[in-house]
């Protein structure tokens, strides 16, 4: 199925894509996939193409589901994936609002590379998040409030480091994923989910003392209480943006070498 998609991508031969400064950016949640071009410096080529997560949320679907919206954007050059879970240098690790079993140990940095034929880069959703927004200096954070939460750390807007707070305690047996994701929003209704965000931003910053702290995510709209002077909300551009600094210098040291995929697609043809 996936090889037949491949065959009506119109995606450019090997040499064009090398020269092809856009970057195809894609946000993996548990409710919603975004997607979009951008460019070097993150600036957005094309319109948002916002599409359900399939359900079963299987790889194979996603990757089917990925393959086929960016037949609708322009071309590019290499891809960024925001992606909900816990992400290694060559597989996933986890996925709490996916499921974990049948994504754990999935290497989708390189199945990606070999059905869009370009160079691929996975991270975190949050860490890709906050880097379309973490400048520096100082300490930042980055919510996420989404079909759970995402948490991510920033030093001087550069150094990083994933924080799975989604799946810590809030109360009692409750993780935060499930006291402020959307399923709470759902049942609590927006006054009640409200205070819960109060007390979450007010627990991330005890716990974490950054300078400033950023709520992105879907839900992050929702809020309707004054946020404190170290709190601001982001745009949903955000997430997308942040994917073009996946392929700077300083972040190859997060992933394997993007050249050995792109010639090991490349032998494939």
């Amino acid at each position: 199925m996936m090889s037949a998609i491949v065959d009506k991508l119109n995606i450019p031969p090997t040499d064009e894509v090398a020269r092809n400064p856009n970057i195809l950016c894609v946000d993996i949640g548990g409710t919603l996939i975004k997607a979009a071009t951008v460019n070097e410096s993150g600036t957005l080529t094309s319109d948002f193409i916002t599409t359900q997560t399939p359900k079963p949320s299987t790889p194979d679907a996603i990757v089917d589901l990925v393959a086929d919206v960016v037949k609708t954007l322009p071309t590019f050059g290499r891809v960024s994936v925001g992606f909900p879970g816990v992400v290694g240098h060559q597989h996933i690790r986890t996925a709490p609002n996916l499921g974990t079993q049948q994504w754990k140990e999935f290497d989708l940095e390189q199945v990606l590379s070999q059905q869009l034929r370009a160079p691929v880069r996975v991270l975190n959703d949050a860490i890709v998040y906050g880097l379309g927004v973490a400048k520096g200096p100082g300490r930042e954070c980055v919510l996420t409030f989404g079909t759970g939460m995402g948490c991510a750390l920033f030093v001087n807007g550069t150094v990083f480091f994933g924080l799975e707070l989604g799946q810590h305690h809030a109360i009692d047996d409750c993780n935060y994923d499930g006291y402020i994701g959307h399923a709470a929003y759902l049942e609590l209704g927006l006054e009640a989910w409200n205070e819960r965000a109060k007390r979450v931003l007010s627990s991330v910053q005890a716990l974490t003392n950054v300078d400033r702290l950023y709520v992105g995510g879907g839900n992050s709209r929702r809020l309707t209480f004054d946020l404190p002077v170290w709190a601001s909300v982001v745009p949903p551009a955000t997430g997308i943006s942040g994917g073009a600094r996946l392929w700077r210098p300083e972040m190859d040291q997060w992933f394997r070498q993007s050249r050995d995929l792109m010639g090991a697609a490349a032998e494939r043809r």
